[in-house]
């Protein structure tokens, strides 16, 4: 338990800055799950969509300190492949 000024004032901002970090993490994760969804769903325009909004969600993460920055990319990029092979025809096998 905390006994000075200083690491009960320092207990509470923990507090404090864990509720912060846990919206702003939840908040990252709805716009994910919704590019999830989209993906899943099979529509390609949805899916793009939900990308979109949730690049600068992941990116405002990073700078939060939420998540690292190299999580968010790879994230992203990931995403970013899914979404784009959804929309990509799949090729004709070659004979």
């Amino acid at each position: 338990m905390a006994n000075t000024p200083q690491s009960k004032k320092r207990a509470r901002q923990t507090i404090a800055r864990t509720a912060v970090n846990k919206a702003r993490r939840s908040r990252m994760r709805t716009f994910l799950r919704k590019v999830e969804e989209a993906i899943a769903s099979g529509n390609a325009e949805a899916a793009v969509t939900a990308l979109r909004n949730a690049q600068p969600e992941l990116a405002r993460s990073v700078t939060k300190g939420v998540v690292h920055k190299n999580t968010a990319a790879r994230k992203m990029s990931r995403l970013a492949a899914r979404v784009k092979a959804l929309s990509v025809p799949p090729a004709a096998p070659q004979a």
